[in-house]
């Protein structure tokens, strides 16, 4: 289990333990995060698991992939910072981090 902190738009936290193996998108479906959807079931064919990453983090993560670029395109107020959820698997490397949600998601 690794440590996952997702911080809502409006700043609410909610410090989660979620299973090495699952995406960033299972563990917040899994705890009922506000804010983050994941209406595809994590087979990146929408945008609503849309996250904000911080640098510090993302460069423990996967590399973005050229399709989940592409549906980035249809997520709200993107920025560099921006990756879909459940293209992120969780493992030790990434306890502690710290994940954004957007304002909305599409």
């Amino acid at each position: 289990m690794t440590k996952i902190t997702y911080i809502e738009y409006g700043g609410t936290e909610h410090e989660v333990e979620v299973a090495n193996g699952l995406s960033l998108m299972e563990g917040a479906v899994k705890y009922t995060i506000p804010g983050l959807d994941g209406d595809c079931g994590g087979a990146c064919a929408c945008a609503t698991c849309h996250v904000y990453i911080p640098q510090e983090w993302a460069e423990k993560c996967d590399p973005i992939e050229e399709l989940e670029r592409d549906m980035l395109d249809f997520a709200f107020d993107v920025d560099e910072s921006s990756r879909l959820s459940c293209q992120i698997k969780v493992s030790p490397d990434l306890e502690g981090m710290v994940v954004r949600l957007p304002k909305r998601q599409y």
